[in-house]
């Protein structure tokens, strides 16, 4: 299947070039130039991944993600921000509002086609398997379906936080380094943005309530999923 990204950014150098790479790629590309036009086309296209800049005319990228996030037909799109912006204020802004990841320009374009295709991965359903279903206290994980609830309440997760949690959970009861984090729900090197992982971790325990507790802070180290609590257990 071919995946359709849609490449947000009002400018025209930028979005060819984009678009170029991504199409030589094998990936199927629509572009939009405004914030208006975004939240449009991906509602119209259903995009599998958003590659979306922060300064755009009408509607700011900020608003943009805002938006996606809280739209039932794009609330699982993957999102990219690709923007000049570099300032670790501006990283935290959108990787708090939910984009699954934050590239700077300039950038390599094979660079974005590899942070394209991890982001494809994490948002990719697995196979239905036996014992997909891995419970922690209040949280159960239906892995077949990628989907988590809390009290049996479904959680709105984007890929990026459904990994995280999937990860700390299986390996609960060990400590988990940002650039092991990193490595494995990013796919990234592991001198590559650890305030990523903060981010993630603190968004997700927002999410997660009463039971963000469960995800530790271990100074000077990373995090922990508490073992305890009626403990972990698949099935």
């Amino acid at each position: 299947m071919m995946h359709r990204i849609l490449v947000v950014d009002d400018e025209p150098d930028i979005t060819a070039l984009v678009a170029y790479h991504l199409a030589k790629a094998g990936f199927r590309v629509s572009t939009a130039s405004t914030g208006p036009d975004a939240l449009k086309a991906a509602s119209d296209e259903r995009p599998d991944i958003v590659i979306l800049d922060l300064m755009l005319p009408g509607i700011s990228g900020y608003d943009v993600l805002e938006e996606l996030r809280k739209r039932e037909e794009t609330r699982d799109v993957g999102v990219i921000l690709l923007t000049a912006r570099r300032e670790e204020t501006d990283r935290i802004r959108g990787l708090s509002l939910g984009a699954d990841d934050y590239l700077t320009k300039p950038f390599s374009p094979q660079e974005l086609a590899l942070r394209v295709r991890g982001l494809l991965r994490r948002l990719a359903s697995p196979p239905v398997t036996a014992g997909s279903t891995l419970t922690a206290g209040p949280i159960a994980i239906d892995r077949s379906a990628h989907r988590a609830t809390v009290g049996g309440q479904e959680v709105a997760l984007t890929a990026t936080e459904y990994k995280l949690l999937l990860t700390l959970v299986e390996r609960r009861g060990r400590v988990q380094t940002r650039p092991q984090l990193l490595e494995t729900v990013w796919e990234a090197q592991p001198d590559i943005q650890t305030r990523t992982v903060d981010m993630h971790v603190q968004r997700l325990r927002t999410k997660l309530g009463d039971a963000g507790r469960l995800i530790e802070t271990v100074r000077g180290f990373g995090y922990r999923f508490r073992s305890g609590e009626r403990g972990a257990r698949a099935r």
